[in-house]
């Protein structure tokens, strides 16, 4: 299968790479549902650079899978296409996607900035709730909330602290703990929603 990336003359590179991104998470989830070959589109060099990235597929606006890794050595086209992959396969919260659904799939890729250790004292107002997505390692644990659920929820930072440790399997304050390395990030989100491409 091969896709095209449609542009517009006022779309700008990150854009244009966003819309590439896309395209090769749809190829990406389409082939392993259907069990088929891809051909992906030409890769921008932007998007050889190593780089985290989670891929969320919503059905009917709700979450259907959702993977991705916060670091990564390989370059970022390739990040998406494996975790695209295995947001449509092995999200353990969910049945694999089916051939079926895949009309009613939209794609959303989060491609991440890298982690920055939220210093000591840990405290709430260092955390801005639309930029900030948070990680939290403790006592071999981690929990992972990307920056647009937040807001999304209407949590407040300490909210959103505490819904990092249950991600994690922690108790809601586990953050404030000396030993808990808590992290921030960013992310530049992608939505076939806002994003015309055309496969």
């Amino acid at each position: 299968m091969r896709l095209r990336v449609k542009e517009s003359e006022q779309d700008q590179l990150n854009r244009s790479a966003g819309k590439t991104l896309l395209a090769i998470a749809r190829a990406a989830v389409t082939a392993e549902v259907e069990k088929n070959p891809v051909e992906y589109p030409e890769i921008p060099c932007e998007l050889e650079r190593p780089g985290g990235a989670f891929v969320t597929l919503k059905r009917d606006e709700e979450l259907r899978g959702c993977i991705g890794t916060l670091e990564s050595t390989t370059p970022l086209w390739q990040t998406v296409e494996h975790v695209a992959r295995q947001a449509a396969t092995v999200d353990y919260r969910f049945e694999p996607v089916q051939a079926p659904e895949l009309p009613e799939i939209t794609i959303e890729i989060s491609v991440l900035s890298p982690l920055q250790r939220v210093p000591e004292p840990k405290d709430p107002s260092r955390i801005e709730i639309g930029r900030d997505g948070l990680c939290i390692r403790y006592k071999g644990r981690s929990g992972v909330l990307l920056p647009q659920v937040a807001s999304t929820r209407g949590w407040t930072a300490p909210e959103f602290l505490a819904h990092t440790c249950r991600k994690a399997g922690l108790r809601p304050e586990a953050w404030r703990k000396p030993e808990a390395e808590l992290f921030r990030f960013t992310a530049e989100v992608f939505d076939e929603r806002s994003v015309d491409v055309e496969y």
